[in-house]
């Protein structure tokens, strides 16, 4: 459903929505595509979960060695090693 549809289901602005929508994600500090409010089943497809700065690069760690891959789950910045998964 578009965020128009149901601002009108529910009787209120697009406006005052996305005012209300602002304040929550500043409260819970989230923000467009945050990996840590994301379905599980989107997850492999979400950019910001795979992206990380290796040696001053934004590399995307799927594209790393397994090795690499391992360290970054084990500091707890992927959710699981994706050259395991691939595998399989």
């Amino acid at each position: 459903m578009r965020a128009d549809e149901l601002c009108k289901r529910m009787g209120v602005s697009k406006q005052t929505a996305g005012g209300h929508a602002k304040k929550i994600s500043d409260i819970l500090g989230t923000y467009q595509l945050d990996p840590n409010w994301c379905l599980p089943s989107k997850l492999d497809n979400n950019p910001l979960a795979w992206t990380l700065s290796v040696n001053g690069l934004m590399v995307d760690i799927r594209r790393m060695p397994r090795e690499i891959q391992v360290i970054a789950f084990e500091k707890g910045l992927i959710p699981y090693i994706p050259a395991d998964r691939e595998d399989a």
